[in-house]
């Protein structure tokens, strides 16, 4: 009885701070910039990072899945000489106490990852040293492989991208945007055959991802948790609202994650 209760104190410590579940909860327009998206409600998406280079540069997203590991696109580059900030609402404030600047120590990027076909857009960057869960910065849940998610299904895509491709726009603060999933065969209709079964699109209805969101979450909520369906990958080069954007499928890549994880 003992050991069952200490387990089941593990349990509730353990669900305090469980996956995909913010203590802040998200207020999405549309659901219930990102170009023609709006600004989040400050700690709501607690798993969102910020990748930044050594001069504070932001140049990518990513979503935290544990205290230990980052998720983020292929293409982002990222290298141990960056950083992940944990925790941001506004990526140029200093001042946030939520804010936290992670060094990291691995990136391994997925062996089939291509640049020319921008399939298998993913990598995981491993911390140097674990983060500390708090209201603000808690991980995401990974969809499972078995996992189907519909087309029509509403989902959100969170970063700092521009909020305009041309002249550019870059938000000091989380933005957010409320997207539908399409099939791959509506997906073709737009892009043709550069859409792969390692790929999942959202959008084409109003508001879109744009440069600087790439690695970034798209998630979708169920069983009243918030699963990473998909990395921010690619899309209209000038983030037109009325094309759909492409991300990595992460029902495709979580076999990878777990064993890389596991392995490293």
């Amino acid at each position: 009885m003992a050991f069952l209760w200490l387990l089941s104190c593990f349990a509730f410590i353990g669900a305090s701070y469980g996956c995909g579940s913010p203590a802040i909860s998200p207020v999405v327009t549309g659901y219930a910039r990102i170009v023609n998206g709006e600004e989040a409600v400050p700690g709501s998406w607690p798993w969102q990072v910020s990748l930044q280079s050594d001069s504070g540069w932001h140049f990518c997203g990513g979503s935290l899945i544990n205290d230990n590991w980052v998720v983020t696109a292929a293409h982002c580059g990222v290298s141990t000489a960056d950083f992940v900030i944990v925790g941001a609402h506004d990526k140029s404030s200093k001042m946030e106490l939520s804010q936290k600047s992670m060094s990291i120590a691995k990136v391994i990027t997925h062996p089939k990852w291509s640049s020319f076909t921008i399939n298998y857009d993913v990598s995981v960057v491993k911390l140097a040293s674990p983060v500390q869960f708090s209201r603000q910065v808690t991980p995401v849940c990974l969809a499972a492989t078995a996992d189907n998610y519909s087309a029509g299904m509403m989902c959100v895509t969170t970063g700092w991208g521009r909020t305009r491709a041309y002249p550019p726009q870059r938000p000091n603060n989380l933005q957010q945007a409320a997207l539908p999933l399409l099939t791959n065969a509506e997906c073709k209709q737009y892009w043709g055959n550069k859409i792969t079964d390692i790929m999942i699109c959202a959008g084409a209805s109003g508001a879109s991802s744009c440069m600087g969101d790439s690695g970034g979450p798209l998630v979708c909520q169920k069983n009243n948790a918030w699963n990473l369906v998909g990395i921010v990958s690619w899309g209209s080069g000038s983030c037109s609202t009325s094309r759909p954007g492409v991300y990595a499928r992460v029902t495709e890549l979580r076999g990878w994650i777990d064993e890389t994880i596991a392995a490293n």
